[in-house]
């Protein structure tokens, strides 16, 4: 099996001599530089062209989410894997965004550390969970919703409908003429790609859009 070339970044000397030194005890990993700042990183990687990358990410002298994007931009086939002990979304979604391709707390054991470097190795990211949820709820709020494009008053329809209310029952709790009404009717209809008023009111019942209890 070939070697994995590895190279780890951190401001911290004890911290980034103890990572090599446990490393160093697995005849796996060739270790091929260190570094305590990102653009020291990012000449370095140049240079020995690492195959995977343990990242800091706050430093001086050039951040980890810096060091990681211009690295990939020009080694995109290293795999840099985030160590740090940040998970707020002010550095977890940046740093993803900025490429890197695992992200661990400083928290995980040393063998964990050394088996997400074997995966990352081989194209398997690890997120570590706290991370991993922080990912999972941002999809999930860009993830547009059918009635998300609906105005105001169309999602008052629509709270109208689920109710089961006449034209003419809603036309009297919003105070609009029956005439608006079906116009609101038709434009919720084709916003949610559904085919009549009553599978209206089963999508409004089923996402929770109804009228407040009085």
């Amino acid at each position: 099996m070939s070697q994995i070339k590895v190279m780890v970044v951190d401001d911290h000397d004890l911290v980034r001599k103890g990572i090599l030194s446990y490393l160093k005890t697995d005849d796996q990993f060739h270790i091929v530089g260190e570094a305590e700042s990102g653009n020291k990183a990012i000449k370095l990687a140049e240079s020995v062209q690492p195959d995977v990358i343990l990242m800091d990410l706050m430093m001086e002298d050039g951040d980890g989410i810096s060091a990681t994007k211009q690295i990939i931009e020009k080694l995109p086939h290293v795999k840099i894997i985030i160590l740090t002990s940040f998970y707020d979304d002010e550095k977890v979604f940046p740093a993803i965004e900025a490429g890197a391709f695992s992200y661990l707390l400083k928290t995980a054991k040393a063998e964990e550390v050394v088996d997400t470097v074997k995966k990352a190795f081989k194209g398997d990211p690890v997120i570590e969970t706290k991370v991993a949820y922080k990912l999972l709820n941002r999809v999930r709020k860009s993830d547009p919703k059918p009635h998300d494009h609906l105005t105001e008053r169309e999602l008052e329809v629509l709270t109208c409908l689920g109710d089961g209310m006449t034209n003419q029952e809603i036309s009297d709790e919003l105070f609009i003429g029956i005439k608006t009404v079906k116009t609101h009717v038709s434009n919720i209809l084709s916003k949610l790609g559904v085919q009549d008023r009553t599978q209206a009111a089963i999508y409004a019942n089923r996402n929770g859009i109804l009228r407040k209890s009085e």
